[in-house]
């Protein structure tokens, strides 16, 4: 089994959150400057061993890959930001690519979402997400085979993997995914490995090769069928001024992907914790009283369906996410429980690695 963490590139100025939020701004001041809204609700969520980091030191990066080699982590996914030739955010993966260190395996994940203000309560449009056609996916292409090229790239059956957070976005997609493929091939990477992130069976075949459940939207969709959940959590949000959506971890877990997920075609998603108020405040969702031993008992079941799988195939376990400190959803050392969220992954990992949970 391999575990692969998504990555947030997020920790350093860049000149459009400048404009947009203030001079020297990342994520690092929402998470500091945010507070309890309900009793019993556990904000702050600090940083512990790697403090407020900036990601363009390479002994962050290093730092960072030296805890998730320890958590027995196959690799980072990084979002990747591309707006018809525009980068966001790319400077701590070019760093990367550069400096040849962290030896850290790493892939991408296209994050091809709006870029919006909506976290702060605005409705400002800051960068649209647009698909002009072959030319750009021709440039966005180019510029990913760098990454590809890279000895750290993770691949799946010798080909490079590459997530896409929105598949159903993309304008007749089958054509998007033939270009890629048939790029790749070219290149002599025999092909590249598609992940769709939150789509429907339909993208296999479409040419994905695997379907990843990875939004919250999902799990929310799944808890609020029932009418008794969403009574309650109105009551408290309207009567109490709770946040939107305030949910017992273990409620919520079982809703986060589907149990059958095989680890090949369908990967799970396992999620340590959530709250992102910081970000928006009182519209936000907390998944209350999360622990390293809830995360423990989810991580198990997220894998119910490698058992008695395709037995020759390397199964993935997608772990979302590894640093998203605003919002409270992190796998890195924190002020409340130290490196314990990482020695729970570490032994999951090696019990089921070493128990023979690949070989039915």
């Amino acid at each position: 089994m391999k575990a692969i963490a998504f990555h947030l590139p997020q920790f350093h100025p860049i000149p459009e959150n400048n404009e947009w939020w203030g001079a020297g701004f990342t994520e690092w001041r929402n998470v500091a400057k945010a507070r309890p809204l309900f009793p019993g609700h556990r904000q702050p969520n600090l940083p512990g061993d790697l403090g407020f980091y900036d990601l363009r030191l390479t002994e962050t990066q290093i730092d960072q890959a030296n805890l998730a080699a320890l958590a027995g982590l196959s690799g980072f996914c990084y979002y990747h930001y591309w707006y018809a030739g525009r980068l966001l955010l790319e400077k701590p993966l070019e760093l990367l690519l550069a400096r040849k260190t962290p030896k850290f395996p790493f892939c991408l994940c296209w994050a091809n979402h709006d870029w919006t203000a909506h976290w702060s309560g605005r409705h400002d449009m800051l960068v649209k997400q647009t698909y002009p056609g072959k030319e750009d996916y021709r440039a966005h292409y180019e510029y990913l085979r760098k990454f590809f090229e890279d000895g750290r790239y993770i691949r799946v059956n010798q080909k490079p993997v590459f997530a896409i957070f929105k598949p159903n976005d993309i304008p007749q997609v089958n054509s998007f995914v033939d270009y890629f493929k048939t790029w790749a091939l070219e290149d002599g990477f025999g092909g590249i490995h598609l992940i769709a992130l939150d789509g429907d069976l339909r993208l296999l075949g479409s040419g994905f090769d695997a379907l990843a459940p990875h939004s919250l939207n999902i799990a929310l969709e799944g808890y609020l069928k029932h009418k008794r959940n969403r009574l309650k959590n109105m009551v408290r949000h309207r009567l109490f001024r709770y946040p939107r959506w305030v949910i017992e971890y273990s409620e919520l877990a079982p809703f986060f992907q589907n149990s059958l997920c095989d680890g090949i075609t369908t990967i799970p998603t396992a999620i340590p914790n959530w709250d992102n108020t910081p970000r928006i405040g009182r519209r936000g969702v907390v998944l209350s009283s999360s622990s390293p031993e809830k995360f423990a008992e989810h991580l198990g079941t997220s894998i119910t369906g490698f058992i008695n799988n395709n037995t020759e195939s390397e199964h993935i376990l997608l772990i979302k996410s590894w640093n998203e400190w605003a919002e409270g959803n992190y796998l890195e050392p924190d002020l409340m429980y130290g490196k314990a969220w990482l020695e729970t992954l570490n032994d999951f990992i090696d019990k089921t690695n070493g128990s023979g949970a690949n070989n039915g």
